[in-house]
């Protein structure tokens, strides 16, 4: 368990973190989502104990971060944007200088090192200097160094910033399979990210918690979540009549069609579901619907909703 409470962060005369508290437990991927400059780095650093919090408290399964850093940070693998590596070790000295560090000699040195380097797919790359790695192995490397002591928790800063999309799911499907045995703190500013490997999303924004949801429930305060799509042999004029008139449709578009067929996008009044009233409308004109699809909602929306408005929002996971 993670607990964070009342965290504040100041730099001078400027807030980099105004008050944010939450908690996550294991099985969590949370993300930790926000604009550039929003915060989000500078608390996932007080979480790591390696920035002292200006307020506000920290605790790690237990542990206060503040008072025992050493205890805490040996539940914690930490991966920053821009992990330091050194360039002209091998991939595998370098991991083994860290398991020494982290207490690790010998037969149990290596075997951790060996293991890392399979499950972080660096196995072919294991002799190459670092120097020489693409981003995407430098990226792996980085995640490996954190993995080292299969830590409990794992906070990840921006873990596939620069990669190519193979390279970036590569450490997706890395991420994911380590989520039920792991908490994961992912800071990231992608909403794609978001999308497919949290289970849940804080939004901060100047400092500020705005949001805390599940990123399907987040996107359900969408301006076009329930908006509906109807493809139907109908004629145009009577179609955009009739579905106007049914109740919680604030308006209804034309996409597009032609003498026979429509395409319409029905947009509801307060988010209300739409479909049985248009399916009873398309009956009751006796019009042939083929095809009918009502939107999930946009996380984009979403967060340009929460980070460009001054209240803090917050919602229960």
């Amino acid at each position: 368990m993670i607990q964070v409470e009342h965290l504040v962060k100041k730099f001078g005369l400027r807030t980099a973190v105004d008050d944010v508290s939450f908690e996550v437990g294991k099985g969590t991927v949370l993300g930790v989502l926000g604009p550039n400059g929003a915060g989000k780095t500078t608390t996932i650093r007080m979480i790591a104990g390696y920035l002292p919090p200006t307020a506000g408290t920290v605790a790690v399964n237990g542990i206060d971060v503040a008072a025992d850093p050493v205890a805490a940070q040996k539940q914690m693998g930490y991966m920053p944007e821009n992990t330091p590596l050194y360039d002209e070790m091998t991939v595998a000295g370098f991991l083994g200088f860290l398991a020494e560090l982290r207490g690790f000699s010998g037969k149990e040195r290596d075997r951790r090192v060996d293991a890392i380097l399979e499950k972080c797919m660096l196995a072919k790359v294991r002799h190459q200097t670092i120097d020489t790695l693409s981003k995407g192995y430098r990226r792996r490397t980085s995640l490996a160094q954190a993995l080292l002591h299969d830590p409990a928790v794992l906070l990840l800063d921006e873990p596939t910033e620069g990669l190519d999309p193979n390279q970036k799911q590569v450490v997706r499907d890395m991420i994911n399979e380590m989520a039920p045995d792991k908490i994961i703190l992912l800071s990231t500013h992608v909403l794609e990210e978001v999308e497919a490997l949290c289970s849940r999303a804080l939004i901060i924004s100047e400092g500020r918690l705005k949001a805390d949801s599940a990123p399907a429930d987040l996107k359900k305060r969408s301006a076009s979540y329930n908006a509906l799509t109807v493809e139907l042999l109908a004629p145009r004029a009577e179609a955009l009549q009739a579905f106007g008139r049914i109740p919680d449709v604030e308006r209804v578009e034309f996409v597009a069609g032609d003498d026979r067929k429509q395409v319409l996008r029905l947009v509801p009044r307060d988010r209300q579901s739409l479909a049985v009233g248009a399916v009873e409308t398309a009956a009751r004109h006796k019009w042939m619907v083929t095809e009918m699809r009502s939107d999930p909602g946009r996380l984009d929306e979403v967060f340009r909703q929460i980070t460009t408005t001054a209240d803090v929002v917050k919602q229960s996971a």
